[in-house]
């Protein structure tokens, strides 16, 4: 591996304590899933071993657990780990842009799944949108470029959190990157997706907890002295700590060259890993109709914090005291390796907090990776089990064979990631060169699949075409940049800015305008109800009424579960010549017509006779809510790209006073997420929790008189 540093001298922690946190953590993980699940089971009527409870949760996710798991899913080691040690390269205008760079990308998506909401209410994937727009090329185009996200995304992730527990503990990176997704293979495998998002709750609650702690116990420790005795300590090191593109070369300006360029490779890599990354959907698709907007926002808001406190304290201290001798690289220089690797926040809670911190260090690693890598285990498994075996290999699949499919897949996925991760470790790959490189393989599909959505005249062809085009457009630009610019083409060039900002630039916008041309050329005009007719046809093909073979495999249950699904979309026989035939607008007299689902030949009904599953109320919230995601989108934009870091971009440096109140505020907003993503949910969903804690109570009583009269 190339990405290596002396462990021998400086371990934070021994190997064995290593080993004991991380395989300890993943089996208490999993024990608690499995209670939760069979808590939801016994109590809550929400049984994981049916595909939709698997899949999208029943679709009753309320506001807080949504906002919650949200938060935890974007929660990566990015945001916490790689922000200081960015913020230690360039400065404090880093970790403002990196939350700039994270929340605007999650108000799009509320915008997106209230849209998917109207379009096709009933959606598993956002794959399963496209193969219903595009048909078979498209929708494998588009598996392919979900899969290579996911995979790319969440194999990355396992690197970096293997990398960090090499450096911090000397564990070989082979045996961290089996043992991180272990114990997630199990309890995901399980629970399907409310376990995940019951998981990414626990994530986010020890997590912020940790966030604040470090954040406060370092800012007040004595070797720094709280905000003013950081400020002066920084100031006093400007000499050594002299930072090339910069103005005057401080840590303390927002004018910083490198900052605003990093800043703009992670918003485009950043978009990608939302928009192209079913996990995201799926968490729309599982939310209650009025949850998605709120929950999404709420989240959005929130993390906006958490790169802004953390980062900024944590990389500032590490300037401040990194050749004293209380840091653990002392006599020597941390270097540019340990930077890239992520290891100025474990050196200075070890220089600082000591090996509790490093503990506690360990626990948020844990939490960050596992969040990532359950949601993206649902999405993938999800990608496999529903857009490829039920649709290509075995279209009449019972619902129970589906779901042992997805447990199937998670641990496919699960080999397959750790094999992946191995792979980029031995290949020298790092945190920075991953986050340059990810906008490149990931934005290509933004606009296409956006556009899937929003805009009736892009044509299969352009669908198809455009996405394979950006990618490769993206990647010329990236390779013949760093030929040109650094005359090579390797790791080493390709980690420069310039030649990853002007390819991420190319990957993201050429893909829009190859569409545009492409849909012109032939132009034509998707029907939205054809959404509604294909999820009928495809119902209908699945579960005829004369053929009840699947349907006897399965409990009165799941056929009362299949009949609420299949009779979503509505044909309507005798329909008035004068009705409103938009599916998205069903007038009154059409509410009640029966269901008719009778035989494949349902399938030939035209557009006229098909009708929406949400009634004019429904609908009309729906559209309520768009307007406000809409709304929400773009005053996070103005406000985090333009009205709030521009004014900052000149000739300054940060004054005391004005350096104290701007890190008092990003505390601030850190104890606000805590109450938004970790208080709320409890109070959100204090009915089911009260719900299952007096079946436990009841079941408990029973279970000792039993006891007490044997």
């Amino acid at each position: 591996m190339s990405n290596t540093i002396n462990t021998a001298k400086l371990a934070l922690i021994s190997q064995g304590a290593a080993y004991g946190l991380l395989i300890g953590l993943g089996v208490v993980f999993c024990g608690v899933i499995l209670i939760a699940v069979t808590v939801q089971k016994a109590y809550l009527a929400e049984d994981s071993g049916k595909s939709e409870m698997f899949m999208v949760a029943n679709r009753s996710v309320g506001t807080g657990l949504t906002a919650s798991a949200v938060f935890s899913s974007w929660m990566w080691i990015n945001e916490t780990v790689l922000a200081a040690a960015m913020c230690y390269r360039y400065g404090l205008a880093v970790p403002l842009w990196w939350g700039s760079g994270l929340c605007f990308q999650i108000a799009l998506m509320a915008a997106l799944g209230v849209m998917a909401k109207i379009r096709v209410p009933y959606a598993h994937t956002s794959l399963e949108i496209v193969r219903m727009r595009y048909g078979k090329i498209g929708h494998l185009i588009f598996i392919v470029l979900n899969l290579v996200n996911n995979v790319f995304g969440c194999a990355s992730m396992i690197m970096t959190g293997s990398q960090l527990i090499y450096g911090v503990s000397g564990m070989h990176f082979v045996a961290a990157t089996i043992l991180i997704p272990l114990g997630v293979i199990l309890y995901t495998a399980v629970g399907g997706l409310k376990a995940t998002f019951l998981t990414d709750f626990l994530h986010t609650a020890i997590a912020l907890i940790l966030i604040i702690y470090f954040t406060i116990a370092v800012l007040t420790n004595s070797e720094v002295g709280g905000l003013g005795g950081l400020y002066d300590k920084v100031v006093a090191t400007a000499g050594e700590n002299y930072i090339s593109g910069n103005y005057e070369g401080s840590l303390l300006t927002f004018k910083s060259k490198n900052a605003i360029i990093w800043g703009l490779i992670l918003k485009f890599g950043n978009l990608a890993l939302v928009v192209m990354d079913t996990a995201f959907w799926q968490k729309s698709f599982a939310t209650e109709v009025q949850a998605t907007v709120p929950g999404y926002n709420i989240a959005a808001v929130a993390v906006f914090g958490i790169p802004w406190g953390l980062g900024t304290v944590l990389g500032l201290t590490a300037r401040a005291i990194h050749n004293t001798p209380i840091f653990p690289t002392y006599p020597g220089t941390l270097t540019s390796t340990e930077v890239r690797m992520g290891m100025v926040m474990p050196y200075t809670i070890k220089a600082l907090i000591g090996d509790k911190g490093i503990i506690g260090f360990f626990f948020l690693l844990f939490m960050a990776l596992t969040s990532t890598i359950s949601s993206s285990m649902i999405a993938v498994s999800s990608i496999l089990s529903y857009d490829l075996y039920k649709t290509y290999l075995n279209p009449k699949v019972t619902d129970k064979q589906l779901v042992r499919v997805s447990h199937l897949t998670v641990v496919i996925h699960g080999v397959f990631i750790t094999g992946i991760s191995i792979a980029m470790n031995y290949g020298g790959a790092n945190m920075t060169w991953i986050s340059y490189m990810r906008p490149i393989i990931s934005c290509p599909g933004i606009i296409p699949l956006i556009f899937t959505l929003f805009w009736s005249r892009q044509t299969k062809l352009a669908a198809i075409v455009s996405p394979v085009l950006g990618f490769f457009t993206g990647l010329a630009v990236w390779l013949a940049t760093a030929k040109s610019m650094y005359g090579a083409v390797d790791i080493a060039a390709t980690s420069n800015n310039y030649p990853a900002l002007y390819a991420a630039i190319a990957s993201f916008f050429s893909p829009a305008l190859y569409s545009v041309i492409l849909s012109l050329y032939r132009p034509s005009t998707f029907d939205w109800r054809e959404f509604l007719r294909i999820e009928l046809a495809d119902e209908a093909r699945i579960h005829p009424a004369s053929d009840t073979s699947t349907l006897n495999e399965s409990s009165e249950e799941d056929q009362k579960d299949e009949k609420r699904v299949i009779g979503s979309v509505k044909s309507v026989a005798d329909r008035p010549s004068e009705a409103n035939t938009d599916p998205e607008h069903i007038g009154p007299s059409e509410k009640n017509t029966p269901t008719t689902v009778s035989s494949p030949a349902s399938v030939e009904y035209s557009l006229d006779n098909i009708q929406h599953p949400f009634d004019d109320a429904t609908l009309k919230e729906l559209y309520r809510w768009l307007k406000i995601a809409c709304y929400m989108f773009v005053a996070i934009v103005l406000v985090t790209f333009v009205a709030w870091p521009l004014p900052l971009y000149r000739d300054y440096i940060f004054t005391k006073p004005f350096f104290a109140g701007w890190v008092t505020v990003s505390i601030i907003w850190q104890f606000g997420a805590f109450g938004a993503v970790v208080v709320y949910p409890l109070y959100d969903g204090r009915r089911e929790i009260a719900i299952g804690a007096r079946g436990i109570w009841t079941s408990s009583l029973k279970y000792f008189g039993k006891k007490q009269a044997a």
